[in-house]
């Protein structure tokens, strides 16, 4: 779960001091911070101060770690520093339990320039709990288990027992001690597919799966960048393709190696003349040149764009290898060799290799993500990470401004394949796979389809809506809700996207935190009232998450009634508020999706409360609320504005709740109130723990015509947990 935290004690750490004074924390709206920073950008940093930036920040690790109120069996690992250009910082951190890794307990602190913490993102809130760090299964009897349970890939096989890793899963509101295990099998990238297949270490029940290779799939990319400049490296007997000007970066020839390894019988491409390749398939140069240009470019992009140097910003480049398998229609990159690999195509695709310049840059991509938020390749958070490998990819293509590869928004549009392209930004539903809009499934589509919503949003932010014709290619940016509007450009959409990715976003994060992180991002960079804030908060309404921010430009929206004319609390004590003497009107809508099934829609949560996890049930259907569980001082807020309440009879509220609790005895520690503008009608808390769903009913009869504000507000202390679960909500 990711959440915006406002540190409320100073951190007393400059970048070199490793003092840290103990600080709590507390939910607060970031993207409206009167902190934002117009005009912040990253600096560069050499390899021997981002060296000494992570030592300090593993010397802080152990305070900061107690400021946020992790437990004692918790440590956090430095995993990488960015600097503002005003001298703020942001250090993320990868977190162990037991010393075991934590899969979505990473973080980012980040501090101003004086040294004092400002706010936290966080992939799972607070301390872990996990009953015990010794397994009921064997690690060969989760590998069984994972095989079972494999999705990605038929014929699925592991390897030797000890392939079954120990970890805890902190996805979820509950964290688990699990088994992550690698399977192998028929897949997309061919037969030697990889997947991750995580299970609950207790019962062997699959808690998660993902594909390994993170790439672009089912087609291949021509050798289209005509003649270019690359960088080589001369020897005393001729030339390499080793660019000792981006990192030392290596492109090998794989001689068909497996997929799997693709070193085994590589070998550096080596001749006495410094000229690569003819431009086609009958020199193994060709493609090679194609990924060495592609990959200098996607490295000039970073470097020149955000003071990125490399990856994984250390100046180091990472080994590609290309002709890689057999008839593989396939690019990946894998952060476990750190090296990127290139397939050849098959027949599918007239046997063009997968070295297209948007690949490369896509591919690269996908190690900068690992280097930074590490989005989980399965879910909301997975389309995220294929959507900003295709963003930056794109990016480079508008970068390298070549010729013969000109700028687009189509995703392999030099690939050969029957209609063009393999994704399109502007129009993902095109390829009638993809999602253009946001719905509730899309978590559980494959994740080169989810990635539609993100890369949809990013066309409009950039280009905006209508029809256009860019690098001689039809663009129309249809928005999912008819609205109409212009871009920010293409480069200060990247920017946002960008600060959104390497500053707030974290492994769990999903389209909801998203677009938090973007709007944030977009603060720094151009100011809290900018329009090119208020334009991203537009692209993404226009790819239905959430609703667009009022216009800075225009007059303010009508404001909300005062407290003169808003009901308030009766002095008896009682549960009813006492009627405002307003005898207007005001327009409203029904109650939208009170039973959940559409996901968020409708609804304004502080954090990803609206779920459909199996770890709880719901009342009806299969999504609900769930509020609160973390054991550690915290608050939520789920709401929905402008309901109208009926003009007749005795209007209610109803809902179903669920509260469990590790507390004991009827004094409230942990709390779940219901407010109608503002004030508070009915309060439950740890004291109303059930085995069920109850059914709740809260008398509205003084807000009888009235258009209102409905808030379900939870509080937890600072010790054991409640849940609180919400479904099927109704006014009538």
């Amino acid at each position: 779960m990711s959440r915006k935290n406002a540190l409320a004690a100073a951190v007393a750490a400059a970048l070199t001091l490793g003092t840290v004074t103990a600080v709590a924390t507390q939910s607060t709206a970031a993207a409206t911070s009167p902190s934002a920073r117009p005009g912040a950008g990253f600096r560069a940093m050499s390899a021997d101060a981002r060296t000494e930036a992570l030592r300090a920040a593993d010397r802080e690790a152990a305070a900061v770690a107690k400021s946020l109120g992790l437990g004692a069996d918790e440590r956090l690992v430095a995993k990488d520093v960015l600097l503002d250009t005003d001298g703020a910082r942001h250090v993320r951190y990868d977190r162990t339990y037991r010393g075991l890794p934590v899969i979505g307990g990473d973080l980012v602190v980040h501090y101003d320039a004086n040294g004092r913490a400002t706010g936290s993102d966080q992939a799972h809130q607070g301390a872990l709990k996990v009953a015990g760090t010794t397994p009921k299964l064997s690690a060969a009897d989760a590998s069984a288990a994972a095989v079972r349970h494999a999705k990605h890939v038929r014929n699925a096989k592991t390897g030797t027992a000890d392939g079954s890793a120990l970890v805890v899963y902190a996805v979820g509101k509950v964290p688990v001690l699990a088994y992550r295990s690698t399977v192998t099998g028929d897949g997309e990238a061919g037969p030697a597919s990889r997947e991750a297949v995580i299970v609950d270490a207790a019962s062997g029940a699959p808690l998660d799966q993902y594909e390994l290779h993170q790439g672009v799939t089912g087609t291949g990319n021509g050798i289209n960048v005509g003649q270019v400049s690359i960088e080589t490296t001369q020897t005393t007997s001729g030339y390499t393709l080793t660019d000792a000007a981006h990192g030392g970066t290596i492109v090998y020839d794989s001689y068909n190696s497996s997929q799997s390894s693709p070193t085994q019988n590589a070998r550096a491409f080596t001749k006495s003349t410094n000229s690569w390749g003819n431009g086609s398939t009958s020199s193994r140069e060709s493609a090679a040149v194609d990924a060495s240009y592609g990959l200098a470019k996607t490295w000039d992009f970073y470097k020149n764009t955000f003071n990125r140097s490399g990856i994984r910003n250390d100046g180091r480049g990472a080994p590609a290898y290309v002709h890689v398998d057999t008839g593989l229609l396939n690019a990946f990159y894998d952060d476990s060799c750190f090296c990127m690999s290139f397939g050849d195509g098959s027949s599918q695709n007239s046997n063009t290799p997968l070295t297209a310049l948007d690949v490369a840059g896509h591919e690269m991509s996908h190690g900068v993500t690992a280097a930074t938020a590490n989005l989980n390749y399965s879910g909301e958070s997975g389309g995220l990470n294929e959507a900003t490998s295709d963003i930056f990819g794109t990016m480079v293509e508008f970068y390298a401004n070549n010729a013969a590869d000109p700028g687009d928004y189509y995703i392999g549009e030099k690939v050969n394949m029957s209609n063009g392209y393999l994704r399109r930004m502007d129009n993902p539903a095109a390829d009638g796979s993809s999602l253009s809009c946001y719905n509730s499934g899309a978590g559980s589509v494959d994740v080169h389809y989810s990635s539609g919503i993100a890369n949809h949003f990013f066309y409009l932010a950039a280009e905006g809506t209508g029809a256009k014709t860019i690098g001689g290619l039809p663009h129309n940016g249809t928005p999912c809700n008819g609205d109409s509007f212009s871009g920010i450009g293409r480069d200060k959409a990247a920017a946002v996207w960008y600060r959104a990715l390497t500053t707030y976003m974290t492994s769990t994060t999903n389209y909801a935190s998203a677009r938090t992180a973007t709007l944030q991002a977009a603060a720094d960079l151009y100011g809290t009232n900018s329009q090119e804030r208020y334009l991203v908060s537009k692209a993404w309404a226009a790819v239905s998450v959430g609703t667009a921010l009022p216009d800075p430009g225009t007059s303010s929206p009508t404001p909300s009634p005062s407290s003169s004319t808003s009901p308030s609390p009766s002095p008896s004590g009682s549960t009813s508020p006492s009627p405002s003497p307003s005898t207007s009107t005001p327009s409203g809508n029904a109650l939208v999706n009170g039973g959940f099934e559409q996901g968020t829609t409708g609804w304004t949560q502080s954090d990803n409360d609206i779920s459909n996890s199996t770890l709880q049930a719901a009342h009806g259907g299969s999504w609900y609320a769930w509020m609160m569980g973390y054991g550690t001082s915290a608050v939520e807020s789920l709401s929905q504005s402008n309901i109208a309440v009926p003009a007749t009879g005795t209007p209610k509220l109803t809902f179903w709740l669920k509260v469990s609790t590790q507390e004991s005895g009827s004094t409230a520690y942990d709390t779940l109130k219901v407010n109608v503008n503002g004030s508070t009608l009915a309060t439950y808390s740890n004291a109303n723990a059930s085995a069920g769903y109850v059914q709740k009913t809260v008398d509205l009869s003084a807000y009888k015509g009235k258009s209102v504000k409905l808030e379900f507000a939870g509080t937890e202390d600072a010790y054991l947990s409640t849940v609180f679960l919400l479904d099927d909500v109704a006014i009538g």
